[in-house]
């Protein structure tokens, strides 16, 4: 999908490194991975890199030794068009739409919020943001949402508790740096439970009075009759069928019965009295991928881009994302530690998994969303598991599998093959080592052309390495320096 005339990516393989600190399991040396420097990279190879088990972080980019590393990190992308919004995903949505409509913060503890709190693995991050002078309005985007009352009303439907993340985190400018791949800090907590007394003993329910009904139920029915009352209406008196009444009445109860998706939390409008206001700018940002555009893509291009979160005129939070021919790719999140109460960083991956879908309405091939690595074996990093459909990524034969078929499997071994299909194999392995790209002293030739004029011990087994990791395709048109 490279642009014409784009450059090729280059790349410098470091073979498979020593073991160094885990920090999932805090392993000295357990922390296994093959590494290289992207001194640039097209978003295409990048894409096909990803879906062969590769990550970056800045500019370089590891593979982790799947069936050596102390805590294997299996690639976990979710299906962003069957999106299913969970109910402590549905907390979150309201709890923000809460505070930006009526200022509101809940006042129960509950729990620490995935994705949220990654104090304890910061890695010091330099960040460069707009002031809000220095920011149009053109370049923000409001988030709409609904009126304050129906907030109240869903609220009072689910029978949901309202619950905000306690943290205990020193106050400070935007500085925090929490990578989607990084464990979350902490011994995980848990929300109090409500214990039930056992029933008194009395005669059970009186037969003779109707059984008791919900208020939640209540409410849509008389919902539901006042809305077949005035179809009836527009009929303007003629005479319905009983036959009919009843279609009125299904397709009501049908429409009112949708769950409610993402874009029912985030894109809905703004009251006139909200209390807050949260707005949103993208800006492309520093890293190793060309910024590409193609004319079945996205309208702000492929690449990396800054993800602004501003409340009130102040930023707050920032994505830093990729933008692939396939996905839409979470690097991490930098979020100011006032506002965790909000718990940003959910809040900010359903933003993301609705972003992925507004660019496939411009880009159809760009229909997931990738969250980086699922590791089973850290229980502070299987909540990526709760973003639902989600495939895990086969390390051995490179196929998508859905994770309720390896998660069985990973109770049993921490590392797994979950392709079942024993005869499978890498489909893009490496075939013929000749064709492999080589960029060497300024001069791009195949490696069997470069391996007839190297001087000095042969390099060949470090090569192979390389191209069997990134597949017979990326290795054609990547270029591979070679002092």
């Amino acid at each position: 999908m490279a642009a014409a005339g784009s450059s090729p990516s280059i790349v410098e393989y470091f073979g498979g490194e020593d073991g160094y600190r885990c920090g999932y399991c805090k392993n000295e040396s357990g922390n296994l991975s093959h590494g290289m420097w992207a001194h640039s990279m097209t978003v295409q190879d990048y894409q096909d890199l990803i879906d062969r088990g590769w990550r970056r972080s800045g500019k370089y980019v590891y593979k982790p030794i799947m069936n050596q590393t102390c805590c294997p990190q299996y690639t976990i992308r979710c299906q962003a068009l069957h999106f299913q919004t969970s109910k402590s995903h549905k907390k979150v949505l309201k709890k923000m739409l809460k505070f930006i409509s009526k200022g509101d913060v809940s006042k129960v503890v509950s729990g620490e919020e995935p994705m949220d709190s990654h104090i304890e693995d910061v890695v010091s991050c330099d960040f460069a943001y707009k002031s809000e002078s220095h920011v149009s309005q053109s370049e923000l985007t409001p988030l709409s949402v609904d009126h304050a009352e129906r907030v109240e009303n869903e609220d009072k439907e689910t029978g949901e508790t309202k619950e905000v993340d306690q943290q205990t985190v020193e106050s400070g400018s935007l500085q925090i740096c929490a990578d989607r791949d990084m464990p979350v800090a902490g011994e995980p907590s848990h929300s109090a439970k409500t214990v039930h007394a056992p029933p008194k003993p009395g005669k059970g329910a009186d037969l003779s009075k109707p059984p008791c009904r919900k208020a939640k139920d209540i409410r849509k029915e008389r919902k539901l009759q006042k809305l077949l009352q005035n179809q009836m209406r527009t009929l303007e008196g003629s005479q319905l069928q009983a036959g009919d009444q009843a279609c009125l009445l299904q397709n009501s109860k049908s429409k009112a019965n949708q769950p409610k998706t993402i874009e029912d939390f985030i894109f809905d409008t703004l009251p006139d009295d909200a209390r807050h206001k949260l707005e949103f700018t993208r800006f492309l940002c520093d890293s190793p991928l060309e910024a590409e555009n193609a004319p079945n893509g996205p309208e702000c291009g492929y690449g990396s881009f800054h993800q602004q979160y501003w409340l009130d005129g102040k930023i707050i939070a920032v994505g830093v994302i990729d933008i692939l021919p396939y996905c839409v790719s979470s690097v991490y999140l930098y979020y100011d530690p006032d506002y965790s109460f909000l718990s940003l960083g959910v809040y900010s991956a359903l933003r993301e998994i609705a972003f992925t879908r507004q660019l496939h309405e411009k880009a159809p091939d760009l229909c997931f969303y990738y969250m980086g690595f699922y590791i089973h074996s850290c229980p502070k990093m299987r909540y990526k598991g709760q973003y639902r459909p989600s495939d895990l990524l086969c390390p051995e034969t490179y196929v998508w599998t859905p994770i309720e078929q390896c998660l069985p499997l990973l109770e049993h071994s921490k590392y797994c093959r979950f392709n079942q299909d024993v005869k499978a194999v890498d489909e893009g392995r490496i075939k013929e080592l000749g064709r492999v790209r080589v960029l060497h002293k300024r001069t791009v030739m195949p490696y069997s052309v470069y391996k007839k004029r190297r001087k000095g011990p042969s390099d060949e087994a470090s090569v192979q390495q390389y191209a069997s990791l990134v597949g017979q395709t990326c290795s054609e048109r990547m270029l591979l320096f070679r002092s």
